[in-house]
């Protein structure tokens, strides 16, 4: 069984690799669509979400396949239930990207404001960065990078505040650029969360390495932490 059971697991890793690759370009995509102004791009990126949402599925019904036929022992069984998990919080990556998109095509159609677009790409480069270290980490189940990359979501949780702030006091006003400022409203919000859904990713590598169940949302550990960060700047 041992044999069969490696193969399969590895067959399981490299599919659950393939979903967050495609799931990586997928927010590329949509960010870029954002930064670029493209309508054409952004509609792209929603004719792909299928193909995550129908990975997810398949990868559900091979690792539970796996545990029913191959009975695994406690490390084996961390390792596909993290696995499947974590392959939630991809599916849900592709829906944020899909988001980011449809936002984008709105924007397509309006003038745009520089001062508020500029940090809302900072905190789209920061949560891609993060995805593309936490994939990597998958790969070796590196726990110290697990840790590194939930650490750096703090990052994403400030810029979030500090935008909606701003977006905030400038949708109050009214005018004609209500629904600017709503869909800036709606791309912020999808990278937080899409942050969030990373530090969950890490979250899995850690149980799957050492059985512990940990929380690394540094906004959750704290919930003061954010407030007394801002308060410094």
């Amino acid at each position: 069984m041992g044999a069969i059971f490696d193969d399969e697991l590895k067959r399981l890793r490299s599919h659950f690799m393939e979903m967050g690759i495609d799931a990586s370009e997928q927010i590329y995509q949509a960010t870029k669509a954002f930064t670029d102004h493209d309508a054409d791009l952004a509609d792209k990126v929603l004719t792909t979400d299928a193909k995550i949402n129908d990975e997810e599925i398949h990868l559900e019904k091979q690792a539970l396949k796996l545990m029913a036929l191959q009975n695994p022992v406690a490390t084996d069984f961390r390792k596909i239930i993290s696995i499947l998990k974590a392959s939630t919080d991809i599916e849900r990556l592709g829906d944020y990207s899909t988001h980011i998109a449809r936002a984008a095509i709105t924007l397509s159609k309006f003038e745009h404001h520089e001062k508020i677009e500029q940090p809302i790409e900072q905190m789209m480069m920061i949560v891609r960065k993060m995805l593309e270290r936490i994939l990597d980490a998958y790969v070796y189940t590196d726990e110290q990078v697990a840790y590194e990359v939930a650490n750096e979501d703090l990052k994403v949780d400030l810029l979030y505040v500090k935008l909606q702030k701003v977006i905030m006091k400038a949708l109050v006003k009214g005018g004609e650029d209500v629904k600017v400022y709503e869909s800036y409203l709606a791309v912020i919000r999808n990278l937080e969360r899409a942050g969030d859904h990373i530090v969950n990713l890490a979250e899995w590598i850690i149980y799957s390495g050492s059985g512990k169940l940990v929380e690394l949302n540094p906004g959750k550990a704290d919930p003061t932490l954010v407030r007394r960060k801002l308060k410094k700047e």
